[in-house]
């Protein structure tokens, strides 16, 4: 297996709008699959395409040949390609499909676009503090020593704080990465990823961000599976494996096994008030039921969720960069005031 094993979400994009517009040219899906995959510049993607290519050529249907590469075609893409197979809709289903997919990859470069310069201010904030406490403050503590007079209160924090980075300063620093190295494994198990998930989405602006994100995915992916003829529980149970949170995943089962055993979608909603929809979203998708327009109201709420999350995420970028350009400009007056603080008193005193 190649070193590099992952298809981005704008890979998969370009290959669905590829197979679309190939398809509709009047070429073969192998001919398809062997073009791009040929062109593809992702070697473990081609691999993957080559693999499924084979399997066309052995009668075997795209769906089936896709869908033994679940981590990049989850069920929602094959479950699509194989209901548009079976209506022989598939062209129109994967412009359908790459046009979705477009949408969800922008919605994803917006959150990283509005995440970008906060992260960006506090890993130069890291680097830079990291560097002052390694190689500038020690040099402060035989300085100070040297001066014998009494020392403000700031500069002998000061003094102690560089004093064990003096004697531990690369241990710390490597101390650090690896506690952040061990949290990231820590939040991926099972055990205590649903714990961190739930601590997420409770926090302001942050929490909506993620339950709207994952609402606008729920929403759109199920409308879309509505639309190409797939039975309702099947689309509920197919949206609810392409999200993340935990606890979304388990509640929108939930709503599918309530729809088996003959509940409407906004009865269980209501009694269940779960987290994950809003009242406005549950008034919605009843409005949708009773009128039957479920699909369409779905496709309203996933661009109106979508819009929320760009909100929030400009919201989110507002409110953090002015606190850590306060919390920086805090740490470099207190570290400015330890430090001049002394010499200005020897100065004074040495002028007098």
């Amino acid at each position: 297996m190649p070193f590099y094993s992952h298809v981005s979400l704008i890979e998969k994009v370009m290959f669905t709008k590829h197979l679309s517009v190939m398809m509709k040219s009047g070429v073969s899906i192998y001919e398809a699959l062997d073009t791009i995959a040929s062109s593809t510049t992702n070697n473990f993607f081609q691999n993957i395409l080559y693999g499924a290519l084979k399997e066309v050529e052995n009668g075997k249907s795209l769906s089936e040949a896709l869908s033994r590469y679940p981590k990049v075609f989850d069920r929602f893409y094959t479950s699509l390609v194989r209901v548009s197979e079976d209506s022989g809709t598939l062209e129109e289903t994967l412009h359908y499909l790459s046009q979705q997919l477009s949408k969800e990859y922008a919605l994803k470069k917006k959150i990283q676009g509005a995440m970008f310069y906060p992260m960006f201010i506090l890993v130069v904030t890291l680097i830079i503090g990291s560097f002052i406490s390694v190689f500038i403050l020690p040099q402060l503590v035989d300085f100070f020593n040297n001066l014998n007079v009494p020392l403000p209160l700031p500069t002998i924090i000061l003094l102690n704080f560089a004093s064990l980075m003096k004697n531990y300063g690369i241990l710390i620093i490597a101390g650090l990465f690896g506690l952040l190295i061990f949290a990231r494994f820590l939040i991926s198990t099972s055990v205590i990823k649903p714990i961190w998930q739930s601590f997420l989405i409770r926090l302001p602006v942050i929490g909506s961000i993620i339950i709207y994100s994952q609402l606008t995915r729920f929403t759109r992916n199920l409308s879309i599976l509505i639309k190409s003829g797939v039975p309702l529980a099947t689309g509920l149970s197919t949206s609810a494996d392409t999200l993340n949170i935990i606890s979304f995943r388990k509640h929108a089962k939930y709503i599918e096994e309530s729809l088996l055993k003959g509940k409407s979608i906004s009865d269980t909603l209501f009694q269940q008030s779960f987290r994950e929809f809003p009242a406005m979203a549950v008034k919605m998708i009843h409005i949708g039921e009773k009128t039957g327009s479920l699909e369409s109201v779905l496709m309203y709420l996933s661009n109106f969720y979508e819009e929320e999350v760009d909100n929030n995420a400009k919201n989110l970028s507002n409110v953090i960069e002015p606190i850590m350009l306060i919390g920086i400009g805090l740490f470099v007056a207190f570290i400015a005031f330890a430090i001049i603080t002394p010499i200005y008193e020897i100065t004074g005193s040495l002028s007098q």
